[in-house]
C-alpha cells in the first residue's frame, strides 16, 4: 500500500450524496475486481502448491532454488534473488487493498470529496478501524490454504509500527491472522522510517525462503520500481522482469490510490498512437 493520494478531511464537510468515485466503485464494488481478486489468489496458491510438489520430488535441489526476493544489489536490468537454501517456506503480502479491504476508511474519503492526504486521519483510522475492515475476496481461503500447505504467511505492511497491535487486530477480525508483529508482521518504522520496503524484505528473507509475494503497489514487490509512468510500465514488462509476474510476484487491483494513479497526456498516451477525428467527422 502507498498512501500518496488518501486525503485529509479537515474543514471539508461530510457529503451524504456524494458521487462514488469510478476507481471505488469497481474496486469495493464490483464482481469484476472480486473476480480478478480471486484469480490472483487462486494463481498464487496454485504455483506455492507446484513449487512445494517440486522441491518434495527432488528434495536435493531445495538449495538451489531461488526466492521471490531480490538480491540488496539488484537492479532491473540484472533482477538476481536471494537462494533459498533450506530455511522455512514463506509467503509474503502486503495488506491493504491487498488482504484487507478499508471500507470504513473509503467511505469516509468517498463522503469528503476534494480533501487532501493527511497523515494523522490514517493514523487515527489504523486505530478506530479495526473492525470495519474486510478481507479481500479470496484472501481468507488463499492464507489457510498456505498454512495447510506448511508455509509460514509474512505481513509487510507500511502501517505504522506504534499502532502494531491494532494491525494485529483488524487481521484477526477480517480472519486473515494470526499476525504477530516482529515475527509475521512487519510495519513501517520497525527497519528505519521510511516507507520503502526493501529493508524488511531483506530481513523477513534472512528467515524464510520466500516463495511468492502479492501486493497492490508495485513497491510491494521491489523499490527499484521508479520514474515516470512510462518508464514502470516498460520496466515491468522488460525480459528481466515480466517472468516474474504469476509466477513469483502477483498483483492485486487497486484503482482507488498508490503509485500507480499519475501520470497526464503526456505520460500516458504515446505521441504516435493519438487520434482526433477530422473535422467532418466530428
Amino acid at each position: 500500500m502507498s498512501l500518496v493520494t488518501h486525503r485529509s478531511y479537515t474543514g471539508y464537510p461530510m457529503v451524504a450524496d456524494a458521487e462514488v468515485a469510478p476507481g471505488m466503485q469497481f474496486l469495493y464494488g464490483s464482481g469484476e475486481a472480486a473476480a480478478l481478486d480471486h484469480q490472483a489468489y487462486n494463481t498464487l496458491v496454485d504455483a506455492v502448491r507446484r513449487r512445494l510438489a517440486s522441491e518434495k520430488a527432488d528434495p536435493k535441489a531445495m538449495s538451489d532454488r531461488t526466492s521471490a526476493v531480490l538480491t540488496p544489489d539488484a537492479t532491473l536490468d540484472q533482477p538476481e534473488t536471494l537462494p533459498c537454501g533450506d530455511r522455512p517456506r514463506a509467503v509474503v503480502f502486503d495488506v491493504d487493498e491487498t488482504l484487507l479491504l478499508n471500507l470504513g476508511f473509503e467511505y469516509d474519503d468517498a463522503t469528503h470529496p476534494g480533501a487532501p492526504y493527511d497523515e494523522a486521519h490514517w493514523l487515527q483510522w489504523e486505530q478506530a478501524g479495526v473492525d470495519r475492515v474486510a478481507a479481500v475476496p479470496g484472501a481468507i481461503a488463499a492464507v489457510n490454504e498456505l498454512r495447510t500447505m506448511g508455509v509460514t504467511v509474512v505481513f509487510n505492511t507500511n502501517r505504522s509500527a506504534a499502532n502494531a497491535a491494532f494491525t494485529e487486530a483488524a487481521l484477526d477480525h477480517a480472519g486473515l491472522g494470526p499476525a504477530k508483529h516482529g515475527e509475521t508482521l512487519w510495519l513501517k518504522g520497525d527497519l528505519g522510517s521510511g516507507s520503502g520496503k526493501d529493508s524488511r524484505r531483506q530481513a523477513i528473507a534472512a528467515r524464510y525462503c520466500v516463495v511468492a509475494m502479492g501486493g497492490d503497489q508495485l513497491g510491494d514487490f521491489s523499490d527499484l520500481f521508479t520514474g515516470t509512468p512510462q518508464q514502470r510500465r516498460a520496466a515491468v514488462s522488460s525480459p528481466a522482469i515480466r517472468g516474474m509476474w504469476g509466477r513469483f510476484w502477483f498483483v492485486l487491483p487497486n484503482p482507488v490510490y498508490g503509485t500507480a494513479l499519475k501520470g497526464g497526456l503526456d505520460d500516458v498516451f504515446p505521441a504516435d498512437k493519438r487520434w482526433t477525428p477530422a473535422a467532418g467527422d466530428k
